[in-house]
């Protein structure tokens, strides 16, 4: 029997939907939850372990009681063999370890973890290189190279151990936003550590490379073509990013940087606001809407990662047709041929939005680029 140890966060990810970039402490929880938010680390992880349900009579789960794995791991079809419980109700930090710690007791052969790259941190102080480790992307921001693309995603470097395949174990970094870099108007993911991690290059996404000056002067066109392109009477939801800041700067504006910004006729008239603030401006609007977006360095995320305000629901409103890619061509050639990615915690929406994209990459420059969701989706 494989032995699949299973950890979960429960509150990763909570706040990215209503704007609070994060999900660290009661008090942002609280107001989370308030502001209307869901959690969305369960059902990632239950969606990961459905994908591999044919082959559970291979696969012990192990975990720890309650929603840190358990009810998820039920879900999926499983039966899990509780090895602890979380002290803390709801469970914090120390809950996470004390999972890793008697998972690598139990001699563990793969720690598959649901949470953003606070838990992956947590998960490399306790783990290190000593054990191999997966995570299901869940958090509102994800720069460490420990991540699959998406929880199918997951479910498919799995079935390639549990089948037999040759599957390299290589050490990625752990990564997360650098906050004196933040403080300074800068997003710049600092180095924590490493994980030993299954290594597939269309499965697992990469490390988030931070910016250089190169690339800055090339944001500069890019910003310059999408002003041009800007319409009247139009509302344009511009989420977050150093190449749409940049472009809201080169209109005069300072946008929130991290958040989502509500753009009318060249001036702001709302800043960072949350999936449920965005369909109330929907609801009261009555002309044309966009979303302007950019990919993520390295990985190539366009929906997903960082801009959970981009609810499905909202996407599907809104129309993939209105929806503008901005990214200097460097970022799409550092790519180096892998797609651009969606993640939008919605399957189904995710496949519908696999195809081939018109991205802004420069000065009366845009190339047609393909975007995919899983190995399937990816050509």
């Amino acid at each position: 029997m494989f032995k699949l140890g299973v950890i979960i966060n429960p509150y990763a990810g909570l706040g990215g939907s209503v704007g609070l970039k994060g999900s660290d402490g009661e008090a942002i929880r609280s107001e989370a939850f308030a502001r209307g938010a869901e959690q969305r680390a369960p059902a990632r992880m239950q969606r990961t372990l459905e994908s591999i349900s044919e082959l559970n009579q291979q696969i012990e789960v192990i975990c720890f009681a309650g929603d840190m794995g358990e009810v998820a791991a039920k879900n999926a079809g499983f039966i899990p063999r509780i090895i602890g419980v979380a002290k803390n109700n709801p469970s914090e930090a120390e809950d996470t370890c004390a999972a890793a710690q008697a998972l690598m007791n139990e001699q563990a052969d793969l720690i598959l973890f649901a949470g953003g790259d606070g838990t992956a941190r947590l998960i490399a102080d306790v783990v290190g290189i000593a054990q191999p480790v997966l995570g299901v992307p869940s958090g509102v921001k994800m720069h460490s190279g420990v991540y699959a693309i998406s929880p199918e995603a997951a479910g498919e470097i799995l079935k390639q151990l549990l089948t037999g395949k040759l599957v390299n174990i290589a050490e990625r970094d752990v990564k997360d936003i650098d906050e004196e870099a933040f403080r300074n108007g800068q997003v710049r993911a600092r180095f924590y550590g490493t994980l030993l991690v299954p290594e597939d290059s269309q499965n697992l996404q990469q490390v988030k490379n931070a910016g250089t000056e190169r690339d800055e002067l090339a944001q500069l066109d890019v910003a310059q073509e999408m002003i041009d392109q800007l319409q009247p009477d139009t509302l344009y939801l511009v989420g977050p990013g150093s190449t749409t800041h940049l472009f809201l700067q080169e209109l005069g504006l300072e946008g929130s940087l991290l958040g989502v910004d509500l753009l009318l006729n060249n001036k702001l008239i709302a800043l960072d606001v949350s999936a449920p603030q965005i369909v109330q401006q929907l609801d009261n609007f009555t002309g044309q809407v966009k979303i302007i977006i950019t990919a993520i360095g390295g990985q190539g995320h366009i929906l997903g990662r960082g801009n959970q305000q981009f609810t499905p629901a909202i996407v599907r409103r809104i129309g993939k047709d209105n929806i503008y890619i901005i990214a200097a061509r460097g970022k799409i050639l550092a790519l180096d041929g892998r797609p651009l990615l969606v993640d939008t915690n919605d399957p189904q929406l995710d496949k519908q939005l696999v195809g081939y994209w018109p991205v802004i990459t420069g000065y009366r420059d845009t190339i047609i680029y393909p975007v995919g969701y899983t190995t399937e989706g990816a050509g």
